[in-house]
């Protein structure tokens, strides 16, 4: 029974989405003219905007894909905010283009000049070169939207026949699509990243960059759930032991995330090697310590000590507190990830830095919202309820 109480927090959505839509056009006027005085910068403040809001929507696939997997009561109250979440991949691939046409901009293996002067990038000039490149990007965004696709078609089906097949069929596509999602995100982690520095490798930077984006996407899911607990034909599913479920979810991945990072630090920083150590140098050797520092502590340390406390993950607001702390730390981790390999010279934020994030967040949070609309519209049954009363 929808009540007069949940058309008012359903209606705020609908604010909330027109709002970021505002937001976006703002910010899309503002990076034109960053692009225009400042192309290179505008450039580099694009690329990690970009990594951390796509990181979400490709984290959503991997997390929808471990539910449809392995089941349980937390998938079932997350889904469609996930699904949504994937809604924007399209968007995603659209805004892709910026970055496609200022290659030679931010990657030196795509100067020629460069490559002349350089045996190494002559040496891996057979992958590293701009048509291949864009090949591989095409590819991976085909992966990623022939999975959503599939999954929410699929979903559909499961929403109209949750007997039969429909489970089963959705438990091959993910574990098929697990695979896919894996290796994409493992060769894109390199491309759109690591190839920022060419002389560094690294074997495990792929599986730090796909939890890093599941751990994105699970802080969103948290986040609307909290909204979603507020709707009174609702909250009776969002009991504080399913938050509590999603406060462990986020431990084990803010661990995971950890422990990844650390291991490879450690395992370079003992090898002592000039390439293997070329792209840690400038972040922890320079000006760019202090960004390193910070995600240090809020991105682990706040999170990790927080989510040990039972009480903490049981209260709604709480844990939504310190899913907004990871999300803003996953910004500064994109952030970490990008700025230092370009801006050598030290620690530098433009005020591209701020406005493009936010003007491509506005779309995103937009297409998003528009989708979860329509998942949640009083006109419609709630998915939620359909879901508990099917068992998924």
């Amino acid at each position: 029974m929808i009540t007069k109480r949940d058309e008012t927090t359903l209606s705020l959505m609908s604010r909330v989405q027109k709002f970021s839509l505002f937001v976006g056009l703002i910010g899309l006027v503002l990076s034109v003219v960053g692009a225009y005085f400042q192309y290179q910068q505008f450039l580099i403040s694009y690329l990690f905007s970009y990594i951390f809001w796509i990181s979400i929507s490709v984290g959503g696939l991997a997390l929808l894909m471990i539910h449809y997997l392995t089941g349980g009561t937390w998938g079932l109250l997350i889904r469609r905010p996930l699904e949504a979440a994937t809604w924007a991949l399209p968007l995603m691939a659209v805004l892709f283009i910026p970055l496609a046409v200022g290659l030679s901009e931010i990657y030196v293996w795509a100067r020629p000049g460069e490559i002349a002067s350089n045996p190494l990038l002559q040496k891996k000039s057979w992958y590293l070169n701009a048509s291949f490149f864009l090949i591989r990007a095409i590819i991976y965004f085909a992966i990623w939207l022939g999975i959503a696709y599939w999954l929410k078609k699929c979903s559909k089906e499961q929403g109209k026949h949750p007997e039969g097949k429909t489970v089963l069929r959705l438990q091959r596509l993910s574990g098929g699509g697990l695979i896919l999602y894996a290796l994409s995100v493992t060769f894109a982690a390199i491309d759109w990243v690591m190839s920022l520095v060419p002389e560094w490798t690294s074997t495990i930077f792929g599986f730090i960059f796909g939890t890093s984006q599941m751990l994105a996407a699970m802080t969103f899911a948290v986040i609307i759930a909290g909204y979603l607990s507020s709707i009174e034909s609702l909250s009776k599913f969002f009991s504080s032991a399913r938050f509590h479920d999603f406060g462990n979810i986020l431990l084990m991945f803010v661990l995971l995330w950890a422990y990844l990072f650390y291991m490879e630090y450690l395992i370079i920083w003992s090898g002592n090697l000039p390439r293997e150590i070329s792209w840690y140098v400038p972040r922890v050797e320079s000006s760019w310590r202090g960004v390193s520092i910070f995600l240090a502590v809020f991105y682990f340390i706040v999170p990790f000590v927080a989510l040990l406390f039972r009480s903490f993950k049981r209260a709604r607001r709480t844990l939504v507190g310190i899913a907004v702390i990871i999300l803003l730390s996953s910004l500064v981790n994109a952030f970490w990830l990008v700025v230092p390999s370009l801006r050598v010279e030290g620690f530098q934020i433009y005020w591209t830095d701020l406005v493009v994030p936010i003007g491509m967040g506005g779309f995103w949070l937009a297409v998003v919202l528009w989708r979860l609309q329509n998942a949640y519209s009083i006109l419609a049954p709630m998915p939620v309820e359909e879901a508990m009363e099917h068992g998924g």
